[in-house]
């Protein structure tokens, strides 16, 4: 017969192969979050800049799946719940894609352009490139 020990360790060992253990913890974390939060208290307005920033970073983080991690900002932030549109966000950043850059976030652009790999033209960043680099890095392939 199996101890307890045994049967926590097995269990451990099942979650973390079917991928799902860390999936587990950050939906927990979120959760705790979600309750211990004090929505009493109003939220400071979010500037322009922040919101930009925010819908960035969780354009980011959906994009890679980290969905837990994207409500929690969206909760703590005060973000709207709902994504703004990409071309919004494009145009207020004064960005100019080409049509393969669309498939990853905004976010890859700038690293991108960092790395070397877009060229810049009158203050506004063309990200060419972007997308293979970054979806092979995503992907692994």
């Amino acid at each position: 017969m199996a101890t307890i020990t045994e049967l926590k360790c097995a269990l451990r060992e099942t979650l973390e192969s079917r991928g799902v253990l860390g999936q587990l913890k950050a939906r927990i974390r979120a959760e705790v979050f979600n309750a211990l939060d004090d929505e009493s208290g109003p939220r400071p307005t979010l500037s322009h800049e922040n919101l930009l920033i925010n819908e960035l970073i969780r354009e980011y983080l959906e994009f890679n799946k980290y969905r837990y991690t994207a409500s929690v900002l969206t909760a703590e932030s005060g973000q709207p719940e709902i994504p703004l549109d990409r071309e919004f966000m494009a145009n207020e950043l004064k960005v100019v894609e080409d049509p393969s850059a669309r498939s990853v976030p905004l976010l890859y652009g700038p690293l991108s352009h960092f790395l070397g790999g877009s060229e810049d033209r009158g203050g506004k960043r063309f990200l060419r490139g972007s997308a293979s680099a970054a979806a092979s890095t995503v992907t692994g392939t």
